[in-house]
């Protein structure tokens, strides 16, 4: 008998600590938005993205001058004229969209870009959520950003100023921060 009231014990003990863990949340969205250098980053990798953009629009522009003035001189070309300019048409748009995936593919310049002037803040963000969860005792902290869906949060459970002042920023949801490092 007292091995089975001591299991059971054990037991409630267990599973009341398992319920008694603590959870919060952030919105990383909020967080990087309070964030300069993020603010910085994001306008480059803009930038280059649409002068990026720019360069492949003209190859574009050039493959469709190319095919019509193809169109219009087709009937007085011989079939090797007209076998060499329908080749080099394709070989620009080959060339068009190889650039294209170079610079805009899965692992394209656009995408290292992004890994170096993002990543290491990001980084920074993650690193200062685990030290207010760890130093507050919370289980999880949640992203509101993320795809997880949050039907009802408590604005006190809300850690992402306290993330941001862990990095050195003023926040804005709870204060009149702007976003600033603090001095």
């Amino acid at each position: 008998m007292k091995k089975l009231f001591l299991t059971l014990s054990i037991i409630l003990i267990t599973s009341v600590a398992s319920f008694a863990q603590k959870f919060a949340y952030v919105d990383t969205e909020y967080i990087l938005g309070q964030i300069p250098e993020y603010k910085a980053a994001q306008a480059e990798l803009d930038k280059i993205s649409v002068q990026w953009q720019k360069e492949i629009e003209a190859k574009y522009t050039e493959i469709d001058k190319m095919y019509k003035a193809y169109q219009a001189e087709q009937i007085l070309l011989t079939e090797e004229m007209k076998k060499k300019r329908e080749a080099d048409i394709i070989a620009k748009e080959k060339e068009a969209k190889d650039l294209q995936k170079q610079r805009f593919g899965v692992d394209g310049e656009l995408f290292k870009k992004r890994q170096e002037l993002v990543k290491p803040i990001q980084d920074k963000v993650y690193n200062a959520v685990k030290s207010v969860a760890e130093k507050s005792g919370y289980a999880v902290i949640f992203d509101r950003a993320g795809d997880m869906t949050m039907l009802y949060a408590n604005a006190k459970n809300d850690k992402s100023d306290d993330v941001l002042e862990l990095m050195g920023y003023k926040g804005g949801k709870t204060g009149s921060g702007t976003g600033t490092k603090k001095q």
